[in-house]
């Protein structure tokens, strides 16, 4: 159809009915045009939006209960794995002085030091650091010898009942044979009462059911 522009010429909007019929066709094409985009943004606009919203939760909802169901799935493995970290933490607690033990501490580093032909040139407690739920004991120590004598004492100190970790070493060449060596030696007790940092899972969050 051949769409005559001159019949839109003298338009009289009072009588519609009289409008020829391409004025007619085109005036309804466009306020079909206008209606549909007024009920898009009035109607459909908003309702693709809850739609989007009620999608994104399904996927959250989705994936927090895949979350849940593996951590059910391995319930029973996590207590088990909970079982054998206390019974290690437990022995791990054994190997940690206590406060009555923390003078024999410095007696058994002096033994070690002095038993691999080293001389102690100075052996002091430092200041405790207090931590989350244990205390650190540092112990400065100023020793001269060999090489041999000073990989000696470190695995001596290894070697100890108590646990003793050895930190900033700084050694230092007197005379071409004689070497001192600065070294921090550090022990450790537990806070009676403190609360261990909760367990957690791959993702990093907290296993449910686990001992705080």
């Amino acid at each position: 159809m051949k769409l005559d522009l001159s019949e839109f010429n003298d338009i009289d909007f009072e009588n519609i009915g009289g409008w020829p019929t391409q004025v007619k066709f085109v005036f309804a094409l466009l306020l079909t045009i206008c209606v549909g985009v007024a009920g898009y943004f009035l109607f459909i606009s908003d309702a693709i939006d809850g739609l989007k919203r009620e999608q994104n939760t399904e996927v959250q909802l989705r994936q927090d209960f895949q979350s849940k169901y593996q951590l059910a799935a391995n319930l029973k493995l996590y207590r088990e794995q909970l079982k054998e970290m206390e019974a290690q933490f437990a022995e791990l607690l054994k190997m940690l002085p206590s406060e009555n033990e923390m003078d024999g501490l410095l007696d058994d580093v002096t033994f070690v030091a002095t038993d691999s032909g080293l001389h102690i040139e100075s052996l002091d407690w430092e200041g405790a650091i207090q931590r989350d739920f244990y205390i650190e004991f540092p112990i400065k120590m100023v020793v001269s010898g060999n090489y041999h004598q000073m990989g000696h004492m470190v695995s001596g100190v290894a070697k100890l009942p108590r646990i003793v970790s050895l930190h900033d070493f700084v050694i230092k060449n007197l005379d071409g044979e004689t070497l001192t060596m600065d070294i921090l030696a550090k022990t450790y007790r537990f806070k009676e009462g403190a609360e261990l940092p909760p367990e957690k899972d791959a993702n990093g969050k907290p296993v449910q059911g686990a001992k705080q």
